[in-house]
């Protein structure tokens, strides 16, 4: 199983300022590189980690330092409350889809491969993207793209897929690209169709939803001076990220007290977001989009 490398493992380990007995969590096992590097400096710690992927298999054998929860990070309060978990030292999530499901077109992630309209991160959910194509209205179809894909196109992809969906239903990939042929001049396709898939994936999972929901829970589990340290990769969730760490909430809006001072449960590390090294990106170009952001629990 082919997962991607761990994106800017160095500055996520900086970042997170990890104390040898201190408790983390890693909301996004993937295949294991930030969490066994944040193993590594535990020397008598605990890391407490999550994926709802059904393809990920931990390979952290420390029964009594490391827990595994096959469950979305939306359930991050229960599953710490479950372990009778009082506070933690640091919360880290790397937001970027496991490469190995972008290589496996059964799971229906890419448009490069023709497979299945599938998409669901956790195979128990009932939604795939075949069900929202062949279901939606033209004009659900349109917001969705519009504002979780930021195409211009939008009107456009939603009446191309009802009209296609008139004559057969969208089961796969290939059909799903097929309608959409002539949109857009060819060589603009991959990045075009990248954000059709883009849309349509954070539409099955929900994805904005559960990542509001995981960082509003962070404030209650992070100690004083613990640190909440995310990697995203497109501007939907960034933006979400950095309001979050500078108000408190994935709005942006600013919550003052009495005395009209800002009140927030983080501050941020840092003036800007860490992006991964030209050389990082020589290695694994899969990285050029990522952007880190740490905030401090106050």
């Amino acid at each position: 199983m082919s997962y991607h490398q761990p994106v800017m493992l160095s500055e996520s380990m900086q970042a997170l300022d990890i104390k040898p007995d201190g408790v983390y969590v890693d909301l996004t096992y993937g295949g294991g590189g930030h969490a066994r590097e944040i193993m590594k400096a535990l020397k008598k710690g605990k890391l407490i980690a999550f994926d709802q992927d059904p393809d990920v298999r931990p390979d952290i054998s420390d029964e009594d330092r490391f827990y595994f929860f096959r469950a979305n990070y939306r359930f991050l309060s229960h599953f710490l409350c479950y372990l009778e978990i009082e506070a933690v030292d640091g919360i880290f999530a790397d937001l970027g889809v496991s490469w190995h499901q972008f290589d496996e077109p059964g799971r229906g992630f890419t448009f490069r491969s023709d497979g299945p309209l599938d998409m669901r991160m956790s195979l128990h959910g009932d939604r795939s993207a075949a069900h929202l194509v062949n279901t939606l209205s033209e004009e659900q179809l349109r917001t969705i793209f519009r504002e979780y894909g930021e195409l211009r196109e939008a009107g456009s992809i939603a009446r191309a897929i009802v009209k296609a969906r008139g004559v057969r239903p969208i089961q796969t990939t290939a059909e799903l690209n097929k309608c959409l042929e002539g949109l857009i001049p060819a060589h603009l396709a991959n990045r075009f169709l990248a954000r059709v898939y883009q849309a349509l994936r954070m539409e099955v999972n929900q994805e904005q939803k559960c990542l509001a929901e995981m960082l509003e829970q962070t404030p209650r589990w992070i100690k004083p001076g613990g640190r909440l340290v995310i990697i995203s990769y497109h501007s939907l969730e960034d933006r979400m990220v950095k309001h979050f760490i500078r108000a408190g909430n994935v709005r942006g809006e600013v919550v003052k007290d009495l005395y009209g001072n800002p009140v927030a449960p983080f501050r941020p590390i840092g003036s800007h977001a860490v992006k991964p090294t030209e050389e990082e990106i020589a290695a694994n170009p899969r990285a050029r989009s990522a952007k880190l952001r740490t905030g401090e629990r106050i």
